[in-house]
């Protein structure tokens, strides 16, 4: 399906690669509004011995997200399309599962974040490959937001990974 052309778009770019980027970044709404209720979820339904550093380990993951999750509507919006941000349209575009673990132990939780933040990144990076060369001020953005997902991850990963360096798998 071709993006809708927007009346207007910034200047440099076609209404073509307008709503061409507009799209991409859709996309990654939709990925980021879900991360950000993701990592919320897990925030109040983790348990056990880790409970007090993963609980207070997301809250900041959270809010950065959401910062995410304006920047990019805010951008969609500058390049003339509509950003879209409602419930009905994030789970109608979504193309990966829902999060299954409900109230569980800190590891568990982490060990499916671990998968989360995965596909988030990849898919972001591959957003911000797909502007590169189109839209500077696009690919900035999005390499900016990797920089800090990729430093989340991080975070994830070293509470699962052990003494020898070794991540378990999911």
């Amino acid at each position: 399906m071709s993006p809708k052309l927007p009346r207007y778009t910034v200047p440099s770019l076609t209404p073509e690669e307008g709503a061409k980027v507009a799209e991409i970044l859709q996309e990654r709404l939709h990925a980021l509004n879900d991360l950000h209720l993701t990592l919320k979820h897990v925030h109040w339904n983790v348990v056990g011995p880790h409970f007090i550093g993963v609980h207070e380990m997301l809250d900041p993951q959270v809010d950065a997200v959401r910062a995410m999750v304006d920047q990019i509507a805010e951008r969609i919006a500058t390049l003339g399309s509509v950003p879209v941000g409602t419930p009905g349209a994030l789970v109608a575009a979504r193309s990966w599962e829902d999060y299954k673990l409900g109230r569980a132990p800190a590891i568990e939780h982490l060990a499916a974040l671990d998968d989360v933040y995965d596909s988030v990144i990849t898919f972001h990076r591959k957003a911000a490959d797909d502007t590169a060369g189109v839209d500077d001020v696009t690919n900035d953005l999005l390499i900016g937001h990797l920089h800090e997902l990729e430093q989340f991850h991080w975070f994830v990963r070293a509470h699962l990974e052990s003494a020898s360096g070794a991540i378990p798998e999911t």
